[in-house]
């Protein structure tokens, strides 16, 4: 807390029965800035994360970086018991986030419905991949897929070639995590003004399609289809691309404004360019080749210290351990280093929302599977 301000989620309560990546990120997300974030896990078994490689302690590096700040209860769903638990922290909290497939919840008899009964207030979040509703819904799936539906993928990667996977997860993320976050929150808003809670469904496949707006609007308003590779953003300019430079490293170029692409042609000597920034595809496509060679007579370093003094939208493809020494990282703090009692100090993930007054914070490492049952049990009366 910053002077002693409370963080802004402080006194939220949520349940989390997610595993992986999509609810761990949300819940990552509101336990930052002060909820209390109880990780609902099975006994015995737990978030699978944990089982992820590299391992930091017994647990993964990829489970430490999503459930920082948050506790971990052990309860058995499938039993009598475990419910009966449940639903007695279901009476004192706020949130519930789940990723089951649609059913599941219902199956066990701890679907919305019967949450609100207990708990009127209570704003349950369902992340899964197609929804609540609509022939999909029960489908497995994974980032792939979801991007593979929304017609994303299908523009990845370059002409004549096959689609290519990305390396981030966009579906589980930017579909799903995310919006989930922005719903929760929209919900939380929303009971202070009415008294009463509701349901936040989330379908990573709605997501994709929403990160759209640069692609989808033209194609319905025109019934023209983008082709991959030949997209404004994806592949179609020279003034948009990667360039490989002579010691075998990658400058991006993203001049898409005349004022930089005039500064970008003026810096590599080809002050004929300028006048083709919008030229046809076989221009570009000359232009690619031309500008290729020019750049691969320089290393990298080389052409940043001429491009430092050029206002031209260009920057070095950079490696893990090369963005974490990046000066604009440290100073943003994204990379932060945090004490663990076993291994010392130990890097994670900064918080990318930055608040002025009541900022995140990283205030406790990922809890070991059922670290905290015993506390939260006491505090509903289960064992005394």
């Amino acid at each position: 807390m910053k002077g002693g301000t409370p963080l802004p989620l402080t006194s939220i309560r949520v349940l989390d029965l997610s595993r992986l990546l999509p609810g761990p990120y949300c819940s990552m997300l509101l336990a930052d800035f002060g909820a209390e974030v109880i990780k609902i896990e099975e006994p015995g078994i737990g978030d699978y994360a944990r089982e992820n490689l590299p391992k930091l302690d017994k647990d993964s590096a990829f489970f430490h970086s999503l459930n920082r700040n948050k506790k971990s209860v052990c309860l058995n769903l499938k039993s009598a018991e475990g419910k009966e638990n449940f639903l007695r922290l279901v009476k004192d909290a706020d949130v519930v986030i789940e990723s089951f497939r649609p059913g599941v919840m219902k199956r066990l008899g701890l679907d919305y419905e019967t949450l609100r009964e207990v708990n009127p207030g209570i704003i349950y979040c369902a992340i899964t991949g197609y929804g609540q509703d609509g022939p999909y819904a029960n489908f497995p799936g994974h980032d792939v897929n979801y991007t593979s539906y929304a017609g994303l993928l299908n523009l990845m990667g370059e002409r004549n070639g096959k689609p290519q996977i990305p390396a981030a997860q966009i579906a589980d993320i930017g579909g799903g995590a995310l919006p989930a976050a922005v719903g929760i929150l929209l919900a939380l808003f929303g009971r202070e003004k009415t008294g009463k809670g509701q349901m936040v469904d989330i379908s990573m496949l709605d997501g994709v399609i929403s990160w759209l707006p640069t692609l989808l609007p033209g194609f319905l308003a025109t019934n023209e289809h983008p082709k991959r590779g030949e997209l404004v953003l994806s592949g179609k300019l020279a003034c948009y691309e990667v360039y490989q430079t002579k010691d075998e490293k990658w400058l991006s170029v993203g001049a898409l404004e005349l004022k930089f692409w005039n500064e970008f042609c003026k810096a590599i000597g080809r002050e004929d360019f300028i006048s083709k920034l919008d030229a046809p595809m076989e221009v570009q496509d000359q232009m690619k080749i031309e500008i290729q060679n020019i750049i691969s007579r320089k290393s990298l370093d080389e052409w940043m210290g001429i491009f430092s003094e050029v206002d031209s939208c260009v920057a070095p493809v950079l490696s893990f351990d090369e963005m974490i020494e990046n000066p604009q990282v440290k100073a943003r703090e994204m990379i932060k280093n945090v004490n663990h009692s076993e291994l010392g100090s130990i890097k994670q993930v900064g918080i990318p929302i930055k608040l002025s007054e009541t900022p995140g914070e990283i205030r406790d490492l990922a809890p070991k599977l059922g670290e905290h049952t015993k506390e939260i049990l006491e505090e509903i009366g289960v064992i005394k």
